[in-house]
C-alpha cells in the first residue's frame, strides 16, 4: 500500500517571509534616511524594522485583516452605543505604531518647548514606509492624528487640551472622555453624499451656541468619516459665516456620548482592517477650528499631510511586493535553475526594483 500523504507533500515553494529586519534589509531606505538628515535615528529605525518583521507581528497583521471591524449600534436595551469592535490583533498593531510615535513624533517639540528636531519628519516617514508594508490599514488613524496638529493649533484653547494627549504614546482604545485617556487619535470627515469632492456643496449645518466660546451644534451627515473609533474628528460644516472647520469629540466632558450616530461601515476592497463609516450628526457638540468661513483653508493643512503618508504608504507597498517577489524567486526552481537566475525573471525583478527605488527616493 502506498503512502497517500506523499501526494500532498509541498515542495519547491518558498518559506514564509518573516523574522527579518525591514530597515536593514532595505539599503535604499537606509541611504535615504541618512541623506535626509535622520542618521541619528538609525538604531531606533533598525529596532523598529526588526520588531515589525517578526513572525508574530506579521501574524497580527494577517488576523487584523481576516477578522474585520464590526459596528455595534445599540446595546441590549436599545440605547445607542455606536461602537466599533476590532480583533485584538488590530489593537496590537496600533500599540506598536503609537509606541514608535508614528502618530506624533514630529510634534514632540510642542510638548517640551524645544525646536523641531532635525530629520524628525524623515525618520517618521521611514517608520510609516516600513509599517505600511506590514499592515497599512491601521496606519489611517495614525496618519490623521499626525496630520491634524497644524489645524488644531489654530485654536489655542483646544490645542492646550488636545495636543498633550495627541503626543501620548500609550495606545488607549477606551471610549471615554479625553481627560481620562493616556493618548488620543483624531479622524476626519469632509465628504457628503450630494457633494463628493466638492465640499463647498456640503449641507451639514453648524449653529453657534450663545456664549459658548466657539462652541457650535452640528446637524447633518458625512458619507465618509475616516476611522470612527477615534476620539475626535475634524469636519467641515456650514456655519453662519460660511463653510468652517470643527473639532467634534466622540465623548463629552460629562462622559456622555456626543451626537454621532454611525449608519454603517464601508465595504472596501483593501484597507480592510481599518473601519471607515457613514455618520449622522444629531445636534453634536463641536468647536470651531480656524476662522469661520475658512474651513477648507484650515483643514487642507491636515489633508496635505495625510496625502504625504498616502504616497509613503504606496511606496512601501511597492517595496513589500518587490521583497516578496525576490524572496519567492530565490527559493523556487524552474527548468533546473532558481527562478531568480532565469533571464526573463531577472529582467522583471529589475524593472520592479527600479520602480520601487524611484518611488522611495521621491
Amino acid at each position: 500500500m502506498t503512502d497517500q500523504s506523499a501526494t500532498h507533500e509541498v515542495f519547491n515553494q518558498s518559506p514564509d517571509l518573516e523574522n527579518f529586519n525591514l530597515f536593514e534589509s532595505d539599503p535604499v531606505l537606509v541611504g535615504a534616511t541618512k541623506r535626509g538628515g535622520a542618521g541619528k535615528a538609525r538604531a531606533q529605525l533598525s529596532e523598529f524594522g526588526a520588531s515589525i518583521g517578526r513572525s508574530e507581528t506579521l501574524s497580527w497583521a494577517e488576523q487584523a485583516n481576516r477578522h474585520t471591524p464590526e459596528l455595534i449600534v445599540f446595546d441590549q436595551k436599545g440605547r445607542h452605543v455606536d461602537r466599533v469592535e476590532f480583533h485584538p490583533a488590530y489593537h496590537q498593531m496600533m500599540r506598536l505604531s503609537m509606541a514608535e510615535g508614528l502618530h506624533c513624533s514630529v510634534w514632540d517639540h510642542l510638548g517640551n518647548g524645544g525646536a523641531v528636531q532635525p530629520g524628525a519628519t524623515v525618520a517618521r516617514g521611514a517608520g510609516i514606509y516600513m509599517m505600511s508594508q506590514v499592515e497599512p490599514g491601521h496606519v489611517c488613524p495614525i496618519t490623521m492624528t499626525n496630520a491634524c496638529v497644524p489645524a488644531i493649533m489654530k485654536n489655542p484653547a483646544l490645542a492646550k487640551d488636545w495636543i498633550p494627549k495627541i503626543l501620548g504614546r500609550e495606545y488607549d482604545p477606551r471610549l471615554v472622555t479625553m481627560g481620562k485617556k493616556s493618548a488620543v487619535t483624531i479622524g476626519m470627515g469632509m465628504t457628503e453624499k450630494q457633494g463628493g469632492t466638492d465640499v463647498r456643496a456640503n449641507t451639514t449645518k453648524a449653529e453657534p451656541v450663545d456664549g459658548g466660546a466657539g462652541e457650535f451644534r452640528v446637524t447633518g451627515h458625512k458619507w465618509f468619516l475616516s476611522a470612527p473609533m477615534c476620539d475626535a474628528f475634524l469636519i467641515l460644516a456650514q456655519a453662519p459665516g460660511g463653510l468652517s472647520c470643527f473639532l467634534v469629540p466622540r465623548v463629552l466632558d460629562d462622559g456622555s456620548l456626543n451626537g454621532l450616530q454611525f449608519q454603517r461601515l464601508k465595504s472596501k476592497l483593501g484597507n480592510r482592517s481599518n473601519a471607515s463609516s457613514e455618520v449622522e450628526f444629531h445636534d453634536a457638540a463641536a468647536w470651531i477650528v480656524g476662522d469661520e468661513g475658512r474651513g477648507v483653508n484650515t483643514i487642507i493643512e491636515m489633508v496635505t499631510l495625510t496625502r504625504l503618508d498616502c504616497v509613503l504608504s504606496s511606496a512601501g507597498l511597492m517595496r513589500w511586493g518587490l521583497a516578496n517577489a525576490i524572496h519567492h524567486t530565490r527559493h523556487r526552481t524552474v527548468f533546473q535553475k532558481k527562478l531568480i537566475d532565469q533571464p526573463l525573471m531577472t529582467g522583471v525583478l529589475a524593472d520592479m526594483a527600479l520602480d520601487a527605488e524611484a518611488a522611495a527616493l521621491m
